[in-house]
């Protein structure tokens, strides 16, 4: 008996210029959304590789794809333009701040501030069980909560419960792979996925 043909991934998109990239400022990249997903991972804005390809966490050297699939979440690991098959396992991406910078510090707070608001109507409409927000300090600045730390908060936005990751940027050296790995596991044990 023979097993269906798997579909197709997008094909990989080409590397962006570096005019490409220049012309991706203030761009938005399109949510990866739908109704009651288990966890919707939230970035803190597109950066410049993200928004010329048109596909989140695209940049090489971004930990999140990696952190996703060893934390426990995909059963392999996916590359950025795969990014509409979370849907079928139950997760999405979407970003505090859908402008693309290119860096974050580039945003403002009163950004933040609206891209929080934003951020919980879009929670509310679309109703995951957990947020998972990947920055603490986007996190702090977008919910005023100055001494939020990492893991679940006692914030809830509607019956979504919010979980803090640290940003998987490769610029962010807090963090190793491993260590990212675990936060990201401890995310899902949390929100009782299997892994």
């Amino acid at each position: 008996m023979e097993r269906p043909a798997r579909p197709a991934a997008p094909p990989r998109p080409h590397r962006p210029t570096r005019q490409e990239l220049l012309a991706a400022v203030d761009r938005t990249v399109d949510d990866v959304i739908a109704p009651d997903l288990h966890v919707l991972f939230c970035g803190i804005n597109p950066g410049l590789y993200t928004a010329a390809t048109g596909h989140h966490f695209a940049r090489p050297g971004n930990r999140f794809w990696p952190a996703l699939h060893e934390g426990g979440f995909t059963p392999r690991l996916f590359a950025p333009w795969e990014e509409r098959e979370l849907l079928p396992l139950g997760y999405g991406i979407t970003n505090v701040v859908p402008r693309t910078t290119p860096v974050a510090s580039e945003l403002r707070p009163e950004e933040y501030l609206a891209g929080g608001e934003r951020l919980a109507v879009k929670v509310r409409h679309y109703r995951p069980r957990w947020l998972a927000v990947l920055g603490i300090g986007a996190y702090r600045t977008a919910f005023g909560e100055a001494e939020a730390g990492l893991g679940a908060q006692a914030r809830t936005i509607g019956h979504t419960c919010v979980w803090v990751l640290p940003n998987p940027s490769g610029l962010n050296a807090h963090y190793d792979r491993a260590a990212l790995a675990r936060l990201f596991a401890e995310l899902r044990e949390a929100a009782g996925e299997a892994p």
